[in-house]
């Protein structure tokens, strides 16, 4: 059985993350700029620190890059580093997922081609959930 998750895709793997937005704050606070230049992206960086509330776009962000390695079964580790996985957004501010090169490489190793994001937060938690697909012939 196939799931159309992209016009003619099917599901190949799923992750998702849960974290506490304090736990989050905690290590930031604790850690400083360390923390983040080491597990977030410039690009992830420049967007939480320009909202409101920041913590909990880390916190979001960290969770998408937990999902995508639990989705790839790799964690967070030698074959996926924390900034192989960078979050971004589309046109319509839907949350999307850039991969480098290691990354790239464990998509084609799935036999995926396209990662799909969904990200929720509250104030005390965020949620990400990503789904590993593959496009079909004459598919987008």
């Amino acid at each position: 059985m196939s799931l159309n998750l992209v016009p003619g895709g099917v599901l190949v793997s799923l992750g998702s993350d849960l974290v506490d937005v304090d736990r989050i704050r905690g290590v930031w606070d604790r850690q400083g700029e360390r923390f983040l230049e080491r597990v977030f992206t410039e690009e992830e960086r420049q967007y939480c620190l320009g909202m409101k509330y920041p913590h909990k776009h880390f916190a979001a962000r960290f969770a998408a890059k937990e999902a995508v390695s639990k989705a790839f079964s790799t964690g967070i580790g030698p074959l996926l580093s924390w900034k192989s996985v960078s979050v971004y957004h589309g046109e319509r501010m839907d949350p999307r997922v850039r991969l480098d090169e290691k990354g790239q490489a464990l998509l084609r190793e799935a036999g995926a081609t396209h990662v799909l994001l969904t990200l929720a937060h509250t104030d005390g938690q965020a949620l990400a959930v990503a789904a590993l697909v593959r496009a079909e012939k004459g598919s987008p």
